[in-house]
């Protein structure tokens, strides 16, 4: 399975103010597709991330692959820890 763990724009959110929640895709259902799991969200206007950073270490470990955008997420919540 072609899995990937990416950002999800959710809402109709006017252009200033984006959030975003951390999912689950299997890529080869296409964009729009019906996500696997939720594992937090995203608001950067507040600079706001809540990872379950438990469950994607377990999805890493079973071979998906991870946006360049949520591994510099994971990177700015270690350096808080």
């Amino acid at each position: 399975m072609a899995v990937h763990i990416r950002l999800r724009r959710i809402g109709k959110n006017p252009a200033g103010k984006p959030h975003f929640r951390v999912t689950v895709f299997d890529e080869r259902m296409g964009r729009d597709s019906r996500i696997i799991e939720e594992l937090g969200y995203y608001k950067p206007t507040s600079g706001l991330a809540v990872l379950k950073k438990e469950r994607i270490a377990e999805w890493v470990k079973n071979g998906a692959q991870v946006s360049a955008t949520i591994k510099s997420l994971l990177k700015k919540s270690n350096k808080g820890v």
